[in-house]
């Protein structure tokens, strides 16, 4: 028997002046999500059924950008996407385009298990939901009052928002204090903070599994698809280990982020937390992200370029921490 090991994000990137009864909210979920998980490993739950269940919770409360309270698009929808991975046989399912399914992770796993694909999307993903008979809801239900106010200043300012919950117009943020204003992909952005969130376990059988969930940016572009449903970008679990990440998706696809700490553990014998800090380092080039993972052998770790990340880690050594700065 091997032994288990959790983490779960809400994001990475935090506006440094996020008011403090914000943060405590956004802990008390984040331990709330680790509790439900270690309670799941502690019942024998395998790792796959841990992320699934973990992630839900996280896309039915609006606190973080997946599900309930997703960043909106341009033309003011949500289109969710998510994936899942099972690293003892390495499949996975994902799902994008998303505007009427409750818990997409959930979809992202039918579709590993139901179907003979991995990957559905858009009006094929939305009949895939139908025909499994998930739990559909009103574009209503998603759309916060915070997000329809973000996507106004966001139109106003003519830029991509990475943060709901961050004033734009008038504020000082970390784009005011440099000389240039953030750029992606040469557009203008507000604040670097994207708020998806994501789970990896190890369960005492020394299997891992990933997944991850998010509404994508506020104000993008209909059809954009970002890192999170993309396989061995925003999410990845093999024998050795799982990974998902968090932060500019565009960056996190150029690195391949998920995939390459599996890769450096098992081309280059590194261990969990110097795969992840390599990775961080030295894949990134100018994108900011974050990431947590877990190994077969029970350990757990996390890392990130941006100035804080959303984040929950335990163990069942006995660690457990709960934070979002460095």
């Amino acid at each position: 028997m091997g032994k288990w090991a959790i983490a779960v994000h809400g994001g990475a990137g935090v506006d440094p002046n996020l008011p403090l009864h914000r943060q405590d909210e956004a802990k008390q979920l984040l331990a709330r999500c680790l509790h439900l998980g270690i309670n799941a490993l502690r019942s024998n739950l395998p790792a796959v059924d841990v992320v699934e269940l973990v992630v839900r919770e996280l896309e039915t409360d609006p606190l973080f950008n997946s599900g309930r309270g997703s960043a909106l698009s341009e033309n003011g929808t949500v289109e969710m996407e998510a994936s899942i991975m099972n690293g003892p046989n390495r499949q996975y399912g994902a799902v994008s385009g998303l505007t009427t399914v409750k818990n997409p992770v959930s979809l992202a796993r039918l579709v590993m298990d139901k179907s003979p694909h991995s990957y559905l999307a858009f009006s094929g993903a939305q009949d895939f939901a139908r025909q499994q008979g998930v739990e559909l809801m009103q574009n209503e239900y998603f759309i916060t009052e915070d997000n329809v106010e973000m996507l106004k200043l966001a139109k106003e300012a003519n830029a991509i928002l990475f943060d709901y919950r961050i004033p734009t117009i008038g504020s000082e943020t970390c784009a005011a204090e440099a000389d240039n204003p953030i750029t992606m992909n040469g557009l203008p952005i507000s604040v670097y903070a994207p708020e998806t969130v994501g789970c990896v376990v190890v369960d005492q059988e020394g299997q891992c599994a990933a997944a991850t969930s998010t509404g994508g940016l506020m104000n993008k572009k209909t059809g954009r698809i970002g890192d999170s449903p993309i396989i061995g970008a925003g999410t990845y679990a093999c024998k050795v280990c799982a990974v998902s990440c968090t932060g500019e998706g565009e960056a996190i696809l150029r690195g391949t982020l998920a995939r390459d700490v599996a890769a450096v553990m098992e081309y280059k014998g590194l261990a969990l937390q110097e795969a992840v800090d390599f990775v961080i380092k030295e894949r990134l080039d100018e994108g900011k992200a974050g990431l947590i993972a877990v190994s077969e052998k029970g350990e757990v770790a996390y890392g990130f370029n941006a100035n804080g990340m959303f984040r929950g880690c335990a163990s069942e050594d006995g660690f457990m921490e709960v934070g979002i700065w460095e």
